[in-house]
């Protein structure tokens, strides 16, 4: 089903109509095979860098889109309805090139936000660690200033495009202090010392690659420190709003693709003589999926256009994030459940679909650290 959408403009609506073409046309034949091998779509990223999509939400004077955050996340929900994993690996990319745009130097700006706008470069952002997740602050690994380089050592966990980015936004301790010790460095791909392991075996979102990155000795430039030393946390912390969003956008997208398989599934199939899409226990259930969903794309794009305005929106990001992906878990467990022992078969996407969301209730901060922000926001007044 084509989503009816409000957009500022015609160019807004016109990159709409060419993202659902690129879905439906290039992503969407490709998701179960490529899930199926576990196998990264590397270059499809470079056909949507190409198209524009990769750097949407940034200025066009460093060959970005220049189009509002409500733009750029609608097409991120028309890239999940094709296929989830491409739709999050542009959420990431996104994310990555934020630290530069906001906080890199004018020439770091022009030495790479062009290619990593325009595609030719994709990027992986790590802050996670085996035991620092939620709680960003304690990182390990560390990064000691030798000259005019950095020398990094440690491990760096749940690294989405381990071992296939070109760059790598690191976050390292540099010092003990609770609040300004942990700083951020760009490495490439081939630095000597940086050593992608292999990729995690996952439930879901096989064809995006999640693994580890082992730092022994990686000496990296001291020019590619982005922002001031000590202002790493803060940097990634401004980012992880956007990025809720972002998943808001894909766990959005997935659960339409999951309510547009059921319904036409409930339209054909017959049952006692008529299209189980007449009971009322089939409708009702179809009614609640397309609401949540109506609901979860309103509050996205209210946050959305929040942070377009110039307004703080932390909790309405994280208000987004909570209610999209635990939305999107319910219609793909009904999607499944509309289509019967169907459902629970590879010869449908929603069993797929399902195994997919399932992460997005825990990545990019889990719904219970959302839950922690929401609270906190309430009890400051």
């Amino acid at each position: 089903m084509v989503v009816d959408r409000e957009l500022p403009s015609d160019e807004a609506r016109e990159l709409l109509a060419l993202t659902r073409q690129l879905a439906s046309e290039e992503l969407a034949p490709r998701a179960a095979e490529f899930e199926e091998r576990g196998e990264c779509p590397r270059e499809l990223f470079r056909t949507i860098g190409r198209a524009g999509l990769l750097g949407l939400a940034y200025p066009e004077e460093h060959g970005g889109g220049g189009q509002p955050y409500e733009v750029y996340l609608q097409v991120l929900e028309e890239l999940a309805i094709g296929w989830a994993a491409v739709a999050l690996g542009v959420s990431v990319h996104t994310l990555t090139c934020h630290p530069i745009a906001q906080f890199g130097t004018d020439e770091q700006k022009r030495r790479w936000l062009p290619d990593m706008l325009g595609g030719e470069l994709l990027g992986a952002y790590c802050l996670s660690e085996a035991q620092a997740g939620s709680d960003a602050g304690s990182l390990a690994a560390r990064a000691r200033r030798d000259g005019d380089a950095y020398v990094l050592d440690g491990t760096k966990a749940w690294v989405t495009h381990g071992g296939v980015a070109d760059y790598y936004d690191i976050f390292c301790r540099t010092s003990e202090d609770a609040r300004r010790g942990i700083s951020l460095v760009l490495a490439d791909a081939d630095t000597p010392g940086l050593l992608p392991q292999s990729p995690e075996k996952k439930m879901g979102l096989r064809a995006s690659p999640t693994a580890q990155l082992v730092l022994e000795g990686a000496r990296v430039d001291a020019d590619r420190l982005i922002g001031a030393e000590g202002d790493g946390l803060r940097i990634a912390l401004s980012a992880l709003d956007g990025g809720r969003l972002g998943i808001s956008a894909v766990a959005t997208g997935v659960a339409q693709a999951a309510l547009d398989v059921a319904t036409a599934y409930a339209r054909e199939r017959q049952q006692f003589g008529q299209r189980i899409v007449d009971f009322q226990g089939v409708s009702f259930m179809l009614a609640d999926m397309a609401t949540g969903i109506e609901a979860a794309r309103a509050l996205y794009l209210s946050a959305a256009r929040r942070r377009d305005a110039g307004k703080p929106y932390g909790p309405q990001a994280s208000m987004a994030k909570v209610f999209a992906t635990d939305n999107a878990m319910k219609v793909t467990t009904d999607a499944v459940q509309v289509l019967g022992g169907y459902g629970y078969t590879s010869d449908f996407p929603v069993e797929r679909y399902m195994r997919e969301v399932k992460v997005m209730q825990i990545f990019e901060g889990t719904n219970q650290i959302q839950r922690m922000v929401i609270g906190r926001s309430l009890a400051a007044g």
